[in-house]
């Protein structure tokens, strides 16, 4: 599995991937937009180590085509949030969002962050005990953030000490 940095190249596969994983995704122009946002940096995964080795000397569609899951984290004085993260859906349940996050936080550390913030769907069990596995603990709800067509859910605000 392999974790590397990357950015506007990846955008139509991230809005691809990100659509599969959210009931209200981010399409590419927001993604640039986020990507181009001060202290914003992204990683991304694959598991597949062979493609990923080669990757410099890969097309645009190749790239594309080795995007297992990403990250987008911001960074703000000492502290980092996690923007989105998502996981190819076959990809699921094989440790690489748990890797994208340790990435993530080890990443932020690097540049000084103290602490890792992030929000989630109150719903989202399998995400909340990804996050409570790796340390983060709740630190307030804010009701009714995200909406399930007519329901509205709680988002689910999250701390994790660097």
């Amino acid at each position: 599995m392999e974790i590397c940095p990357g950015g506007a190249e990846f955008i139509p596969a991230m809005a691809r991937l990100h659509a599969a994983s959210f009931e209200e995704a981010w399409g590419e122009a927001a993604l640039a937009e986020i990507l181009a946002m001060p202290g914003v940096f992204m990683l991304w995964a694959t598991p597949r180590r062979a493609k990923a080795d080669n990757l410099s000397g890969s097309s645009d569609a190749g790239r594309q085509s080795l995007l297992s899951g990403f990250v987008i984290t911001r960074m703000a004085a000492d502290e980092a949030e996690i923007l989105t993260v998502a996981v190819d859906i076959h990809e699921r349940g094989q440790g690489l969002g748990r890797k994208l996050m340790e990435a993530a936080a080890a990443r932020a550390r690097a540049f000084g962050a103290v602490s890792l913030f992030l929000e989630v769907a109150d719903d989202n069990l399998p995400a909340i005990a990804l996050y409570e596995r790796l340390g983060f603990i709740t630190v307030g709800m804010r009701p009714g953030y995200y909406k399930r067509g007519p329901a509205r859910i709680a988002a689910r605000a999250m701390r994790l000490g660097l």
